[in-house]
C-alpha cells in the first residue's frame, strides 16, 4: 500500500491513517493534526519532545501516552521545565506514563533550559526559517516522502548548535511533517487540501 488508501468510511488516506480499529489513533490524528501548522514556542518544543521520545519507537506508542507526557512535563509549557531539577528527573523516571529513557528526559529538561534562554518567538521563528518552498511536487507515493531532506538537516545543524539535544535530521524532518512546515499527505489524500488551506 503505497499509495493513499480508501477505507470503509469511503474516504481517501495516506497508508498510515488508514481506517481500522487498531488504527483508530492515528486515523483521528491524520485527519484533524499532522500537517496543520503549529505555532507558538510552548506548543513547538512539546513536538520536539514528543518527536524525540518517538526516536527507535513508533508514533502510535508517543500518541497513546500524549496525556501522561503533557501531565509529567507540565504541559511542556517551557519556562516551567527548565526549573526542573535532578528529583524531578528520578520522578520522570518512575512514571508510567511516558517512556521511562534517561537520556531522552535529561535531553528533554536541557531543551527546556536552551529554549527558555531564547526571547519569546525566537524558537517558533528559528524553527519556521526553515520550512521549504511550498511549491514542491505533492508526494503521490509514501515512497515518494523522505526521512530527511537538506532543510531538516540543516535545522537540526542549528538546533544542536544552539545546544539542543535528540534533534537530529530525521526527528526534524518529523517534527517539521507534524507541524506543518512541509505537507507530506499524498496527493489523493483527502486531509492535504485541508492542510494547504490553513498554511495559507
Amino acid at each position: 500500500m503505497s499509495g493513499v488508501v480508501t477505507a470503509p468510511d469511503g474516504i481517501p488516506r495516506c497508508p498510515w491513517g488508514m481506517e481500522s480499529e487498531q488504527m483508530a489513533d492515528y486515523r483521528a490524528y491524520h485527519d484533524t493534526e499532522w500537517g496543520l501548522p503549529v505555532h507558538g514556542d510552548d506548543a513547538l518544543f512539546e513536538r520536539m519532545s514528543l518527536e524525540a521520545f518517538q526516536s527507535g519507537l513508533s508514533w502510535i506508542t508517543i500518541l497513546r501516552r500524549r496525556p501522561g507526557f503533557r501531565a509529567a512535563f507540565a504541559g511542556f509549557r517551557i519556562a516551567e521545565v527548565a526549573r526542573f531539577t535532578e528529583a524531578d528527573a528520578e520522578r520522570l523516571l518512575a512514571d508510567p506514563g511516558i517512556i521511562r529513557n534517561r537520556a531522552k528526559i535529561a535531553a528533554t529538561i536541557n531543551n527546556a533550559k536552551v529554549a527558555a534562554a531564547l526571547t519569546p518567538g525566537e524558537l517558533d521563528e528559528l524553527i519556521w526559517s526553515y520550512a521549504p518552498d511550498r511549491s514542491r511536487p505533492a508526494p503521490r507515493t509514501v515512497a515518494d516522502v523522505q526521512p530527511v531532506t537538506p532543510e531538516s538537516t540543516a535545522l537540526a545543524k542549528d538546533l544542536k548548535k544552539r545546544g539542543f539535544r535528540f534533534v537530529g535530521p530525521t526527528t526534524a524532518y518529523a517534527m517539521m511533517q507534524a507541524c506543518g512546515l512541509v505537507n507530506d499527505h499524498l496527493a489523493a489524500c483527502h486531509a492535504r487540501a485541508a492542510v494547504e488551506a490553513a498554511a495559507g
